[in-house]
């Protein structure tokens, strides 16, 4: 599903754990489809109960001429390591799990990260939430970059805000949601993990090659808060 503002001609394709709550906010200010009271006081379930995050469908989007077509990427380590400082270790989200609560699947719902990550496929078949937060980038995405006006990372907020305040005429500000409580680092975790991990992000590091560099190829370890 495209996250339109069709009054301001806007389209948006939402990541998962890439800003896309804040930058939902945002437009929803900006929708005259939501009331300015409501837009105001939006909190992140509102905001995803009125914008929902679906995969790219290539035929509803291309169809979007006129509109100013943007996605926002995250460092796909980053975008992993804050499925769990956000998702498990600060909402707790596993101790939701019907199939670990009811002893289908035996796995710790606090795990350390080194657990957890060497285990993330056992994980995704435990919880939608986890599954939802760590599917690659093209499902959101597609393929094609050229297909979009523009791509922003989400180091570049400010930038988004001031490009939306061009197109629409309107000041834009793009608030904060969803930072987690500590800062985790790909040295935090052990060898066999960060093995595991080069593994799991190839892929994703190749997709957005033109946006990141790969740290376990250039040495660039980010943390992420």
């Amino acid at each position: 599903m495209v996250i339109r503002v069709d009054s301001h001609r806007l389209a948006y394709m939402a990541v998962p754990k890439a800003a896309c709550s804040s930058v939902k906010a945002a437009l929803a200010a900006l929708d005259p489809l939501q009331s300015e009271n409501v837009a105001e006081q939006l909190g992140q379930k509102q905001v995803h109960a009125i914008y929902p995050t679906r995969r790219f469908r290539r035929h509803r989007w291309d169809h979007l001429e006129n509109h100013f077509k943007f996605t926002v990427v995250r460092d796909p380590l980053k975008r992993l390591l804050a499925v769990y400082t956000n998702r498990v270790e600060g909402l707790g989200i596993l101790s939701h799990s019907r199939k670990i609560r009811r002893g289908r699947m035996h796995l710790p719902t606090e795990p350390d990260p080194d657990y957890f990550f060497q285990n993330l496929s056992a994980y995704i078949a435990t919880s939608s939430d986890i599954k939802h937060h760590t599917l690659p980038v093209a499902l959101f995405t597609g393929t094609d970059w050229r297909t979009y006006t523009r791509v922003f990372r989400t180091d570049e907020m400010a930038e988004l805000g001031a490009a939306l305040s061009d197109h629409t005429g309107r000041d834009v500000t793009i608030p904060h949601f969803n930072s987690s409580g500590r800062r985790l680092r790909l040295d935090d975790l052990s060898v066999q993990t960060q093995r595991v991990l080069k593994v799991l992000l190839e892929d994703e590091y190749a997709h957005l090659a033109r946006y990141f560099d790969n740290p376990f190829e250039t040495g660039q370890v980010p943390a992420v808060a």
